[in-house]
């Protein structure tokens, strides 16, 4: 495959950089496991030997001199709807698996990796061919919220990274009424419309965190023209906002000058945008936070920003009206896996 899916542009659930973590694998002989899920692109220097050899930015298990294949299995960070998995092999050439495959489950709580490998995994990329050095794209049509996937080799080798491109789905259990991000990734909200993502992902805006560098943000390129950029966010569900945080953290010969944020209810009309924070001037490198009046539901919110920059966060507090969390629950218990389904129903 030579174009990049359209998924790629949806938040990696198991990147690091969202609480992702590689709870087990049964070898990593030669290269660490957590490797895998670093958020950043891998890299190579020759002649970087170790004790065990030459060093990877990536997971390699031994040779393997008996029947079987390794694994690895990574807790999502923003468990979720999977649409594609990238297996990366980057400066893997001659140990390289010949094969690959990815499996998912949705489990209660924080399981052990014992408990774990009793779960009921589903098949999300069969048995694949793989090559060396390159990216590997694998549409995913699994309708199911999953919380665990699992990495196979067959039978042994090298993986740079593995991407796991979704849509976060929020435990309805976990969220505080009233008291809620809206925006938020793990949430349930997702990035619906942008003007310009030159230098990074606008999904970073609502991403879990405080930025800890600006490539951790959204950044567009200069405006050469009278416009200003925006991003748009289908909110988690209905709610309304009661406090706007705008942080532009790192942001400092490139913020925006000012800013603004109208709000929607696409129930209602999804053409009709109306203020929540009126354009507000902004300082670089900082966190801003504005009451607002919460006296509208809102489905979809707006960030415009004036003229062009970058924004670290932005955060849209408030919480959901009865229909949303009702909304939210459904598509939650929707999602999940048969099992998973009748133990948290009780059925």
């Amino acid at each position: 495959m030579t174009d990049v899916p359209g998924w790629t542009r949806l938040p990696d659930l198991a990147s690091r950089a969202v609480g992702g973590s590689v709870v087990w694998a049964n070898d990593e002989f030669f290269a660490e496991r957590e490797n895998l899920i670093k958020p950043s692109e891998p890299v190579y220097s020759t002649y970087t030997f170790g004790h065990k050899g030459q060093v990877y930015d990536g997971w390699e298990t031994r040779r393997r001199r008996s029947a079987g294949n390794d694994s690895a299995v990574v807790r999502l960070g923003l468990p979720g709807v999977v649409r594609g998995v990238v297996v990366d092999t980057a400066f893997f050439t001659g140990n390289f698996p010949p094969h690959g495959s990815v499996e998912a489950t949705s489990v209660e709580g924080y399981p052990s990796p014992e408990e774990l490998a009793l779960a009921e995994w589903e098949v999300l990329v069969p048995k694949s061919p793989l090559e060396g050095d390159r990216k590997h794209f694998f549409d995913v049509a699994v309708e199911r919220r999953y919380t665990h996937v699992r990495l196979t080799m067959h039978p042994d080798g090298g993986v740079a990274r593995v991407r796991v491109f979704g849509e976060p789905v929020a435990d309805p259990r976990f969220l505080v009424a009233g008291a809620m991000d809206l925006a938020a990734l793990e949430n349930g909200a997702s990035v619906v419309g942008c003007s310009n993502m030159f230098y990074s992902s606008p999904s970073n805006l609502i991403a879990p965190g405080q930025a800890t560098l600006m490539g951790e943000g959204w950044e567009t390129a200069r405006r050469r023209d009278l416009g200003n950029d925006w991003v748009a966010v289908r909110l988690a569900e209905a709610g309304t906002v009661t406090l706007a945080e705008l942080d532009t953290s790192h942001f400092k010969g490139n913020a925006p000058g000012w800013a603004s944020v109208v709000g929607c209810d696409e129930r209602k009309d999804p053409e009709e945008w109306f203020e929540l924070l009126p354009r507000v001037r902004l300082q670089p490198d900082t966190r801003h936070r504005f009451r607002l009046a919460g006296d509208v539901e809102v489905t979809h919110a707006r960030l415009d920003i004036f003229p062009d920059g970058g924004m670290a966060r932005m955060r849209l507090f408030g919480g959901l009206t009865a229909g949303g969390h009702e909304a939210l629950t459904r598509r939650w218990l929707g999602l999940l896996p048969e099992g998973h389904a009748r133990l948290v129903s009780g059925g």
